[in-house]
């Protein structure tokens, strides 16, 4: 004899739906947020000139023979950067309402294509140009490949496509993210289609972006040879590298902050590192934080609501935030002054919507696509930001 509960009846209950879940990732990213941006970037190439020294022409007891100042001229070229989403027309329909999905399916597309886009542009900033993701230390199986304690988890996303190796275009499915123990990472991947087979020393690029990336900060701050913006790399045209092997200390900061004042005459705005270093930084500065409490709470309700409100470092034109972000590699801390830095777009940069909507109903499919992004390029003047790199983890 059958008892009628809650699994002998199930059919008959209906579900309740609670609102989807917060998402559990961090995408924020201090440092493009505060960027200059321009939508005017026109024509085939930006160009600006750069003026590398002073003129010369000056000096005492009789009149000096004039000079000229050395002038160079920067080139900007504009990169093509995208977020793709693809959805059934079937899932639009019945998703169309709260009563039929936890979301609706249009505004939930839309809101992922925009995020994902953000997540990409914040690796980018901080890369070196080339989409270069990392180098794998060792590959197992078919595929979990290892990569060296050090390497930044966050360029690593389940159900990113990448690809596997220099020159090579066959995608694969990032299916796990595990960091280990040891500090390494184990990233699993399973191949969508060709015939690559990742070995030995592999590097990863996101998918289709090898070489094709916009400048990003490694690129910029480490360049020592060569040119940046056309324009060659020289004492003028140069960010102030600082190589250590040690842990972070407040004397590093200070140097680097001062050296790139001395070099350009002025100073940093900002500073943004990594979770890694924000944490050795926190317990530098252990002493000197300040806790706020507002006057509203009385004395039986101050139980877990004191809290400090960040950090901010003392430059010679006055404090200046620290800021912790993901996508900064593990040993670097950044200096920057965001007045020259500038990101370049060609104009309508967004949803693709030239032929009057954002979604386009696929030649061959019953679904519809957008596509999120366009046409940019990271203008970052050299001679005004500095970088710590190689501080222990």
């Amino acid at each position: 004899m059958a008892t009628f509960n809650l699994t002998t009846a199930s059919n008959l209950f209906k579900r309740k739906y609670l609102k989807i879940s917060d998402n559990t990732y961090n995408s924020a990213n201090v440092a493009t947020a505060r960027i200059k941006k321009d939508h005017g970037f026109v024509g085939n190439n930006l160009y600006q000139a750069v003026p590398l020294s002073f003129s010369g022409g000056v000096g005492s007891g009789s009149l000096p023979t004039a000079g000229v100042a050395n002038y160079q001229q920067a080139v900007i070229s504009a990169k093509k950067v995208y977020s793709v989403v693809l959805v059934d027309r079937e899932t639009i329909k019945a998703a169309a309402t709260d009563e039929g999905a936890f979301v609706r399916t249009l505004r939930e597309v839309v809101r992922k294509g925009v995020e994902s886009f953000a997540r990409n542009d914040s690796r980018i900033f901080y890369g070196n140009g080339d989409g270069s993701l990392g180098t794998q230390a060792s590959v197992t199986g078919t595929y979990t490949s290892t990569f060296a304690a050090g390497y930044n988890e966050a360029n690593f996303e389940e159900r990113d496509l990448v690809n596997i190796e220099t020159s090579n275009t066959d995608p694969f499915l990032v299916d796990t993210v595990a960091p280990q123990s040891d500090g390494t990472l184990d990233v699993t991947v399973t191949l969508q289609s060709g015939s690559q087979v990742p070995a030995g020393t592999d590097e990863w690029f996101m998918q289709n972006s090898e070489d094709n990336d916009p400048l990003g900060l490694q690129f910029v701050c480490d360049a020592t040879t060569s040119t940046l913006y056309s324009v060659s790399v020289a004492r003028r045209w140069q960010a102030n590298q600082q190589a250590e092997t040690t842990g972070l200390t407040v004397d590093m900061m200070n140097e680097s902050m001062l050296e790139v004042e001395r070099k350009c005459g002025k100073a940093p705005r900002f500073i943004t590192t990594s979770y890694t270093q924000y944490r050795k930084l926190l317990n530098l500065l252990e002493d000197q934080k300040e806790y706020h409490i507002p006057p509203r709470y009385v004395s039986d309700t101050l139980k877990g609501k004191l809290s400090f409100s960040g950090i901010q470092f003392m430059s010679t034109r006055g404090a200046i935030g620290v800021f912790p972000d993901r996508f900064c590699p593990p040993n670097r801390m950044y200096f920057l002054n965001d007045n020259y830095i500038t990101r370049y777009h060609r104009p309508d940069f967004g949803w693709f919507d030239d032929d009057g909507t954002v979604f386009l109903r696929e030649a061959s499919a019953d679904s519809y696509s957008a596509r999120y992004g366009g046409y940019y390029q990271n203008y970052i003047i050299p001679t005004f930001q500095g970088v710590i790199t190689g501080l222990t983890l």
